[in-house]
């Protein structure tokens, strides 16, 4: 997030080889090294957290084993899991494949969206990231759902990514899935829950 460049109040020349004092809170520049600015600063960093740090955070739980067997039944059911997506992302990172999922929460994301200025801002940068044939990041759509994102591009929607989603979200429960139920992520993660109940 960029942060606003704050305007500073100029003081009175500084003579040369006359440092300027550490003044204290009422000092007139917030530049000076006083305890209170470095303090306040130091308030403000850790105050600003973007909101994927959020995501990050909330996601960063350990999943039940009751959760992990229930996954194997329903890749619906994984995918509304955070701790399931987290497990399944670290999957199709080891595939090259990681793209389709972050396409997927993208697009997600976008459809709760209600402000237009965010909803133009989240579409393009999800078109840029995952759409366009110039990004690395680029996810595999038919021809005919990317006519119709390129006509959607003039007056962008939450949903107008509605269909290309469920293309994704379909080739990842056909082909990522039953690789991940049978990978060592999963199933090392699985015996390491069944471990921990033995014990």
């Amino acid at each position: 997030m960029r942060k606003r460049q704050q305007g500073r109040i100029e003081g009175p020349p500084q003579a040369p080889g006359h440092p300027r004092p550490n003044t204290c809170c009422l000092c007139w520049c917030g530049c000076c090294k006083c305890l209170w600015n470095e303090d306040r600063r130091e308030r403000s960093e850790r105050q600003t957290c973007t909101k994927m740090d959020s995501i990050e955070a909330t996601e960063e739980q350990h999943p039940t084993l009751d959760e992990m067997i229930a996954w194997s039944r329903s890749f619906e059911m994984m995918m509304r899991s955070p701790e399931g997506r987290d497990v399944f992302r670290e999957f199709l990172r080891s595939e090259y494949s990681e793209e389709n999922l972050m396409f997927w929460i993208a697009c997600e994301e976008l459809k709760k969206e209600s402000n237009s200025s965010a909803i133009d801002e989240k579409a393009r940068i999800i078109y840029e990231d995952y759409v366009s044939i110039l990004s690395p990041k680029e996810v595999s759509l038919d021809s005919r759902v990317r006519e119709v994102i390129n006509q959607s591009l003039a007056e962008p929607s939450s949903m107008m990514y509605e269909e290309a989603q469920l293309q994704i979200y379909t080739l990842m429960h056909r082909d990522s899935f039953p690789r991940f139920l049978n990978s060592s992520v999963y199933r090392d993660l699985l015996n390491s829950k069944r471990a921990c109940l033995d014990t």
